[in-house]
This record gives C-alpha cells, sequence and structure tokens, in this order.
C-alpha cells in the first residue's frame, strides 16, 4: 500500500506540473495547413509562451468551461499583442486552436486591395524577395511570389501572394473595434483568417500564446523537380 500510495503521489504530482506548465508557461501546437507557409510549415510543431500577453481563460487547460475574467478584455493582466506577433488563438465559432499573424489592433483601419494590405491609409510596403511552384495539399501545382513584408514598428516577415490571384481575398476598408484584433495568414491567398465572416475579428481573450520557436518539423515531400520543398527544421524562432 505504501508503494501504490508513492507510486500514486507521483503521478499526481507529474501532472499538476505539467498542468501548471501548459496552463501559465508554454504548450506545443502541430501546424495542420497551408495558412502560415512559409513562416510555418505543414508538420511543424511550434512552441507558444502563454504570458505575453497575460492570462485569460482560454490560456488554461480546461478553461473553456471556466467563467470570463474580469476586465475590458478578459485577460489578467490586461496585456495586448503588437503587429507582426505570430500568435495561437481559440477560433471564436468553432472552438479550435489557430495560428495566424497580428497586423490590425483596436482602432486600426484595415483593409485590402489587389493583395496588398493597407493599415490607416498607408500601403504596407512590400519587397519582392523570391518566386517558386509547390504542390499543395490538393495535390495542385501553384506557383507563388514571395514578398518581405513590414508592418509598423515590427521585424520583415515573408508572405506568399498567388501568381494567378482571386478577388475573393480583398476587403474593403474596415475599422478594428476595441477588444478585437485582425489577423492574417502569410500564404495570403490560402488563409481563413479576418477576411471572412468564417472567422472575423478575434476577441483579444481568446488569445492563447505567443509562437516563439518551431520545436521541430515532420514537413516532407516528394522532391519533384522544380518544386519547393518544405525545410525539416529543428529549435528555430518564428519570424
Amino acid at each position: 500500500m505504501s508503494k501504490l500510495r508513492d507510486f500514486a503521489n507521483t503521478v499526481f504530482g507529474a501532472v499538476a506540473i505539467v498542468l501548471v506548465l501548459r496552463s501559465f508557461a508554454f504548450a506545443t501546437y502541430h501546424i495542420p495547413s497551408e495558412s502560415m507557409i512559409p513562416t510555418l510549415e505543414i508538420g511543424d510543431r511550434v512552441a507558444a509562451t502563454k504570458y505575453p500577453f497575460g492570462y485569460s481563460r482560454f490560456s488554461l487547460v480546461g478553461g473553456d468551461y471556466l467563467p470570463r475574467f474580469p476586465g475590458e478584455t478578459g485577460r489578467i493582466p490586461a496585456a495586448m499583442p503588437e503587429r507582426g506577433n505570430v500568435v495561437v488563438f481559440r477560433h471564436p465559432i468553432t472552438g479550435e486552436d489557430f495560428v495566424k499573424r497580428v497586423v490590425g489592433l483596436p482602432g486600426d483601419r484595415v483593409a485590402i486591395r489587389d493583395g496588398r494590405l493597407w493599415l490607416n491609409g498607408a500601403e504596407v510596403p512590400l519587397v519582392r524577395s523570391g518566386h517558386w511552384r509547390y504542390r499543395d495539399q490538393n495535390g495542385d501545382v501553384v506557383p507563388v511570389t514571395a514578398y518581405r513584408e513590414s508592418l509598423p514598428g515590427a521585424e520583415p516577415h515573408t508572405i506568399l501572394l498567388r501568381d494567378r490571384r482571386s478577388p475573393a481575398g480583398d476587403m474593403a476598408e474596415q475599422v478594428v473595434p476595441e477588444g478585437r484584433l485582425f489577423m492574417l495568414g502569410d500564404n495570403r491567398d490560402n488563409s481563413a483568417d479576418s477576411r471572412f465572416a468564417s472567422l472575423g475579428f478575434v476577441p483579444v481573450e481568446n488569445l492563447i500564446g505567443r509562437a516563439d520557436a518551431i520545436l521541430y518539423s515532420f514537413a516532407s515531400c516528394a522532391g519533384e523537380t522544380g518544386l519547393r520543398c518544405a525545410p525539416r527544421r529543428m529549435l528555430e524562432r518564428v519570424e
């Protein structure tokens, strides 16, 4: 009985430590889609730190069933992300965990015209950085152009625009409401993000953490001639 109690205490202590770390320090997430290529690839395992934005009920393991935390944003402390942060958040409609880039803060005026992002009446600078083709999840070969995008006050990051674009991703100017964020995927023509009613503006409360590092990757492809393969990565910073 004594050995059984010791074993049970050890298991309980280990579980408690894991729950505390996953609730207050960091958690890891698998990338299942192409929406953040080339920043994040299918198969990447990402570490998201919890403390940069404070904590909401969605930060905690099992916190979906807790009441909303007090305050305007439902976060303690009421911290805000910065433009350019790649974040993990709870989808306000489906309840799934999503990863996107924050591009619009409360009060920002956001528009997308011919694939170009406009913030507060100014076009966000883009510098062409490459051109390649890759095979998407549907098996189609997609030609894309890569650009370095520079959000105000943020380090440049890479986005992709398809060479044959659809106007469906463009958006008339909208103002980000208080307590909400505007999110975009870096693979702009293959991302279900805040441009669309299926997501819309994301409540600040729904933030889970900031994606800071790629721990490792199971990304792979057949290595076809002329097509880009997702790189294998380990312990890389998320830009």
